[in-house]
């Protein structure tokens, strides 16, 4: 069964259509196949040597650049999924009567700190400045 190399997942043509592979750095000229031979001196094949380790070193760097663009957001991502799951499945975490006894704690806590707040006086009509008395 013929199938389309731009859909199979495993092809080159996926991977480079949907931005999974840098196939078009300049780099990748440098290990393209040459079918002719060439004479060499010492010289050219010492240079050349030093030239494929630089290659190599520029070749991981970009790969490693290119993999670090690609997962960006993806961590921050993946904290707002897990932080979703918790809320949904809290039940699993905390037990029942805690949850409650947690809300109505939370409840009156949120209810002193608004009491706290108006009680406290306000640094434009001439109140105190320092508030850690507050805290």
């Amino acid at each position: 069964m013929k199938r389309n190399p731009r859909k199979v997942k495993w092809t080159k043509a996926y991977r480079v259509l949907h931005g999974k592979d840098a196939s078009a750095d300049s780099v990748f000229q440098f290990e393209r196949k040459r079918n002719r031979p060439e004479r060499y001196d010492r010289n050219v094949t010492q240079t050349t040597l030093r030239a494929m380790k630089k290659v190599e070193e520029v070749r991981v760097r970009r790969a490693e650049r290119f993999y670090e663009n690609r997962m960006k957001g993806k961590v921050d991502e993946r904290r707002r999924a897990e932080k979703r799951e918790l809320e949904q499945q809290i039940h699993l975490v905390r037990a029942p009567g805690a949850q409650a006894k947690g809300e109505a704690k939370e409840e009156v806590l949120k209810e002193a700190l608004k009491v706290n707040v108006a009680a406290a006086p306000s640094v434009a009509a001439g109140g105190v400045t320092d508030m850690t008395q507050y805290d």
